[in-house]
């Protein structure tokens, strides 16, 4: 479902201000770029677009979460990543015409600001920075598909999931060791790891029994011996 643009907003209240696509840019030129997308409401489990799908927009998300994944023949759902707030996708069918070989659902209720390919070909003739930091998240996701990559044919679990729990925003709500909060169900972040429910319970009780984190209800995991996290994190 599509909402009217508004154009006298704070910055903070733009969409395009929370991209750091667009973050180079003045108020007034984030004004301009506002008054081009087109917000969308998407509802939970929403499909914003399919595998094979002709994309002709930029979708950057304004509030919620995107799962972007792949399913095999055999129905096996695989998670490739997980957008939130300023993440964007569609660029590659911008920047290459190639169709999706993914499928995009919203996790929850989401917004997104949608751009057509046209009037994003004219911001970026206009402000060609929107382009080079468009490049420079591309590559910036290139080198943490590498990453994963060796991670998985390395087969170290461990590590995946070390890295992932350090990746996550943390806080010290009580006592003195970080907690962060796991933003997806369980068998949710076994698939974006390449491993399966079962040995992710597995992981856990082991990282429980050793120390190093604490589970807590509600998905709130306490790092209970960060040193060893980050020493797992390597792969040592």
């Amino acid at each position: 479902m599509s909402l009217p643009i508004v154009n006298t907003v704070r910055s903070e209240e733009l969409c395009v201000a929370r991209v750091p696509l667009f973050r180079g840019l003045t108020h007034q030129q984030q004004l301009e770029v506002a008054r081009m997308a087109r917000p969308t409401l998407l509802d939970r489990t929403e499909r914003v677009y399919s595998e094979g799908s002709n994309i002709s927009q930029l979708m950057v998300v304004h509030t919620g979460r995107v799962k972007i994944a792949r399913t095999s023949p055999d129905g096996h759902e695989q998670i490739i990543r997980v957008l939130g707030a300023g993440d964007f996708i569609g660029e590659s069918a911008f920047l290459s015409g190639v169709r999706p070989d993914h499928e995009a659902t919203a996790l929850e209720p989401a917004q997104l600001c949608v751009f057509h390919h046209a009037d994003l070909g004219h911001l970026v003739n206009k402000h060609p920075s929107i382009g080079l930091r468009m490049l420079e998240s591309v590559s910036q996701r290139l080198e943490e598909i590498e990453s994963r990559l060796a991670s998985v044919i390395s087969g170290n679990v461990t590590s995946r999931f070390a890295n992932y729990l350090m990746t996550l925003p943390t806080q010290h709500s009580s006592g003195s060791h970080p907690e962060v909060m796991l933003p997806l169900a369980k068998k949710d972040i076994a698939s974006l790891l390449d491993t399966t429910p079962e040995s992710l319970s597995r992981l856990l009780r082991h990282l429980s029994d050793s120390g190093v984190i604490t589970q807590e209800p509600r998905g709130k995991i306490t790092i209970t011996d960060i040193d060893a996290l980050s020493t797992l994190a390597t792969g040592l």
